[in-house]
């Protein structure tokens, strides 16, 4: 149970809090909108781990969590009091409570959490590098979002690369897949990509451009032009005001990281005929997410990462694609070192603040969020 409001308070790292769970919470019809509250921790039961969550990212890609909530059952994965949600966040925790033996008090763990100091899991299929938390409401949602790595024995994890892990890692998984997923359809000569600068665009422009498989394009605020141009990954980039400029060399996708119908739609008529695929990812732009602009050329398609690991993995194996994924990763990650500078918040407040940024759009494209309600 919620028991108290508490603006602006800030956690001291001592036991009397460690009793405690503190939550940035969020309006699911009003993003920007938040609060903070604090409840009293549960005594754990037998079979539950508790998990101290140290660090986390905030990027537009949770934005997409807030924005597709309720039409993609978001806001299941962390109950919240009624009229609000908990966002969803990738990060860091440490084990602080455990009645399980194969998991210790102390250990490092990488995976979904809320926006919070504290998360309750119920493990199953624990294993050397990973468990599910089998708690019973996550039960029908994507298993994707419900394993956790135990970063001790994680192949992909390197000493003091826990920021890049954390702002990229998940991102770059869904462009990975949608990279397989272009590769096995239509021979394509051009690709575009809205909301440029975001990461997840940014990891797939730089997949697209590695393979040499298509001219990227991508699509940004007009402010933001000069930051995407020097990452080097797109071949052509067009500010919003300009899309009807927008002139494909050929065959083509329009992969769409914003969400905003009318910025669609002025790209699927001046792509005409030469757009072949018409592809949903995010909605950075969400609040223009409401209308749906008609438009000439192709249905648009929805992505949904969770979907895609399953067939991959069935068309190359677990291992192939896990493989697969660690070497693409690797590549990436050293190609994008110097593209984000990163900030650190600390404190609910601060947290709080961070995330109404980044909801409005106010954080530079080459900047990077790393968070955490203790200071």
């Amino acid at each position: 149970m919620f028991v108290a409001s508490v603006a602006g308070m800030a956690i001291a790292d001592d036991a009397a809090h460690e009793a405690r769970n503190e939550h940035v919470l969020v309006a699911p019809g009003d993003i920007a909108r938040t609060d903070i509250v604090t409840e009293e921790l549960a005594p754990l039961a037998d079979g539950e781990v508790r998990l101290r969550i140290d660090t986390f990212s905030l990027t537009a890609n949770n934005v997409t969590y807030a924005a597709f909530g309720e039409m993609m059952g978001y806001w299941k994965f962390f109950p919240a009091p009624e009229g609000w949600g908990r966002v969803p966040v990738w990060g860091f925790a440490d084990i602080s409570e455990s009645t399980v033996d194969e998991l210790a008090v102390g250990e490092r763990i990488y995976g979904y959490f809320p926006m919070s100091t504290h998360l309750t899991v119920t493990p199953a299929k624990v294993g050397p590098t990973s468990f599910v938390d089998a708690a019973e409401h996550r039960a029908a949602l994507p298993p994707v979002y419900n394993g956790y790595t135990r970063v001790a024995a994680d192949p992909g994890f390197e000493i003091g690369t826990e920021d890049d892990q954390m702002l990229f890692r998940p991102l770059f998984t869904t462009s990975f897949l949608i990279d397989a997923a272009l590769a096995t359809g239509d021979e394509l000569a051009e690709v575009a990509l809205t909301s440029a600068s975001s990461k997840t665009a940014l990891a797939l422009a730089h997949l697209l451009h590695a393979s040499g498989r298509a001219r990227v394009v991508g699509f940004t605020s007009p402010s933001r032009i000069e930051q995407v141009e020097s990452t080097g990954v797109y071949d052509q980039v067009i500010g919003y005001d300009a899309i009807a400029d927008w002139s494909p060399v050929g065959p083509s996708a329009l992969i769409d990281f914003a969400g905003n119908s009318e910025v669609v739609a002025e790209a699927h008529t001046a792509a005409g005929t030469h757009l072949l695929r018409s592809v949903i990812v995010g909605g950075t732009h969400w609040e223009a997410l409401g209308g749906q602009a008609e438009m000439p050329g192709p249905d648009r398609e929805f992505f949904f990462a969770p979907d895609h690991i399953v067939n991959r993995i069935g068309e190359w194996g677990r291992e192939e694609y896990e493989a697969r994924l660690a070497t693409s990763w690797a590549a990436f990650i050293e190609a994008a070192a110097d593209w984000i500078a990163v900030d650190h918040a600390v404190s609910a407040e601060s947290v709080a603040g961070a995330w109404v940024s980044v909801v409005q759009g106010d954080i530079p494209a080459d900047r990077g969020l790393v968070v955490s309600l203790w200071e």
